[in-house]
């Protein structure tokens, strides 16, 4: 064994694993991090040793390096930027061979990149900001279970976002009340209603009442409305059999869609999950519970644009992303980046915007970006601007909070949304003209007008917490 310090080793890593020659192959994938090293430790070294130990480095050479061909296998750090407006951090950019990586195995990536190297003594911070996939890796992974396109196709809904709804309150109701609250609101106009990310199988609704009461629950608001209807009903569950088991349940009582927390639930679950829903003709809404704890500090962590092109690749038909002007963290630049990754098939290298490569998705189907948190029917224009149709606009207060009940609330989103993709259609500024919009709209809909009086002073402006770095 090596005798040498481990300031020794570290600089070790710099003759191994720092090439600032190399230029990435088309079937490399390149990981740019935010590195914040040690005081004294050159920004090349410490770069190096992200690279080794995210893929065949050790702290001291050892014999049988010498029974592969560690130049063909090992990661190399490549380029080193400064991050502007941040003297103590600089972006390391990252080329690893296509070979270190399982095929389709998201989990396996995330255990290479993200793994021991976030515990490395020789660095403060890292985060991990952006990932472009080689487009022979992304032809190995499944993708949504059936995209866009063919889920407007089963839902029979074209030319706008679909209008959806997490039922309040998220815990506490009765399988039978939870129906209820589900039928008021498909009736009132929207297309479809949501568990809550915690709604799994507690003493107060097991799982197998709720998903009967909400089958007959949209069966009636289809019936009455002429409508295709849906709710997100939620399989995540404890074991990956239970999880089976109400995928299947939910199939036999004719719904369309289910839903799974795939960061709480696993990328081996979702993409099992993802696989089952594609076999079977079920869409797929996926719920982020989790990702503020990985991605909200600005210099540690994962970005969501990473875990959003993850959740592309493992599978899902829904991603929620935050809405910019809601309740929840997002900047407009930065969503709008991570939005294009889920709908688009190339989405080019953008810093204004946090993408930091181009990434190639060639025919995989695009996921519909979820806005959601804490909007009402003030924010409609922005939402559609922002949006735009291949989105599901999703309220909860902002539907069930209407003072003349969900059915009502209801009615005042879509009245809203309606008026706002006409106007938009006409060529009219929504958000310069949002006003002016919604006041003739709320003329014909008392719903609308009292949605509007209602939550006329509610607004959430506050100072983003993860800024992009732009100088």
């Amino acid at each position: 064994m090596s005798t040498k310090s481990y300031q020794a080793g570290v600089k070790e890593y710099r003759e191994k694993y720092w090439t600032s020659d190399y230029v990435p192959l088309d079937t490399d994938l390149l990981a740019c991090f935010k590195v914040t090293g040690q005081p004294g430790v050159p920004r090349e070294e410490v770069a190096a040793a992200v690279a080794a130990e995210s893929s065949t480095g050790t702290w001291s050479t050892v014999w049988s390096e010498l029974l592969t061909d560690l130049e063909y296998y090992k990661g190399r750090a490549y380029r080193i930027e400064d991050v502007p407006g941040d003297s103590e951090s600089f972006y390391a950019f990252v080329a690893y061979p296509i070979d270190l990586f399982e095929e389709g195995s998201i989990v396996n990536v995330l255990t290479s990149l993200v793994g021991n190297v976030f515990g490395f003594k020789a660095l403060k911070h890292l985060r991990l900001e952006d990932i472009r996939f080689p487009i022979a890796y992304i032809k190995t992974c499944g993708g949504p279970p059936a995209g866009i396109q063919v889920e407007r196709d089963r839902l029979n809904k074209y030319g706008r976002p679909m209008l959806g709804c997490t039922i309040k309150p998220k815990l506490g109701l009765s399988a039978k009340n939870y129906g209820r609250a589900v039928y008021e609101c498909l009736r009132g106009g929207l297309d479809l209603t949501k568990d809550d990310e915690n709604v799994n199988s507690q003493p107060f609704m097991r799982w197998r009442d709720r998903f009967e009461f909400v089958a007959e629950a949209i069966q009636k608001a289809e019936q009455e409305t002429g409508e295709r209807k849906g709710h997100y009903l939620n399989v995540t569950a404890a074991t990956p059999e239970d999880m089976y088991e109400r995928a299947e349940f939910a199939k036999e009582l004719g719904m369309p869609i289910i839903m799974h927390d795939f960061l709480t639930g696993g990328f081996t679950a979702n993409t099992g999950l993802a696989n089952w829903c594609r076999r079977n003709g079920m869409l797929l809404h996926i719920h982020r519970a989790m990702h503020a704890v990985i991605d909200r500090h600005p210099k540690h962590g994962i970005h969501f644009r990473v875990l959003a092109k993850c959740l592309r690749l493992s599978g899902g038909d829904h991603l929620h992303t935050g809405t910019v002007v809601g309740k929840l963290e997002g900047d407009r630049a930065s969503t709008l980046g991570f939005v294009d990754q889920l709908r688009e098939s190339f989405v080019p290298e953008d810093r204004s915007r946090g993408v930091f490569f181009d990434q190639d998705w060639g025919s995989m189907p695009g996921v519909f970006a979820v806005a959601s948190g804490g909007i009402h029917v003030w924010h409609m224009p922005a939402l559609v601007t922002i949006f735009g149709d291949d989105s599901v606009l999703q309220f909860g207060g902002g539907t069930q909070g209407h003072p003349w009940g969900n059915a009502a609330g209801a009615a005042a989103n879509r009245v809203s949304l309606e008026a706002c993709v006409k106007a938009r259609n006409e060529g009219r500024d929504l958000e310069r003209e949002s006003r002016d919009i919604l006041t003739e709209a709320a003329r014909t809909s008392p719903e609308l007008a009292m949605a509007m009086e209602t939550w006329k002073e509610i607004k959430f402006e506050f100072e983003t917490v993860d800024k992009l770095d732009v100088g």
